[in-house]
């Protein structure tokens, strides 16, 4: 669901106030995008707790945040990103997990769950062999749906500059995948060819 600017806006004021019921709004249509953005990121194990950090750290730095005209969904995946890397830095190990079955889109038979398992735990292997950046423009892009233009608000980064980081993760993507899959495919969790 989504809400006008001047909406959000008014949204994040009465956060900033103390507004519990703002807070939770503002929880409620942001959480599933920041959950979706880590569980491509990290072990299974840790997707709940660091979603969870982020917003305690949402809630904690709302009264210094600033209405830019940028998207209150760029501030948030930063914040996202910050947590994941210091998973990283903490644990120093490399996530290979597979994605939980409550977040496809349908209720696909048992031997299409455990195929698209493999699947994206393939495809989650090789996207920890992309730059940040490039992970970050394929989850926005493929996972989120968002538009070129939208991510490059996001990343606070020209759309050329997003495109080219796209194409050049399609191509790293296509080769650590092997050229007869479609990492895009994939991405969408779907099986239909996009």
């Amino acid at each position: 669901m989504t809400i006008s600017p001047s909406e959000m806006e008014r949204l994040i004021r009465q956060a900033q106030q103390g507004d519990s019921a703002a807070v939770a709004r503002l929880y409620e249509l942001h959480a599933d995008m920041i959950y979706r953005y880590i569980a491509y990121r990290v072990p299974n194990e840790e997707i709940e707790d660091l979603t969870a950090d982020v917003f305690l750290r949402m809630v904690e730095g709302l009264p210094g945040f600033r209405i830019t005209g940028a998207p209150f969904e760029a501030w948030l995946y930063r914040i996202a990103a910050a947590r994941i890397a210091d998973h990283y830095r903490r644990s120093a190990q490399r996530p290979q997990v597979e994605l939980p079955e409550s977040m496809t889109d349908h209720d696909p038979l048992p031997e299409e769950q455990l195929m698209q398992q493999q699947e994206l735990g393939l495809l989650r292997e090789a996207l920890q062999h992309l730059t940040d950046d490039q992970q970050t423009v394929m989850i926005l892009r493929f996972v989120e749906r968002k538009s070129h233009e939208e991510v490059a608000q996001i990343m606070e980064k020209s759309t050329s500059n997003v495109k080219t980081i796209q194409h050049r993760a399609l191509v790293q993507l296509s080769r650590l995948l092997g050229e007869t899959k479609k990492p895009r495919h994939y991405l969408r969790g779907r099986r239909d060819s996009q």
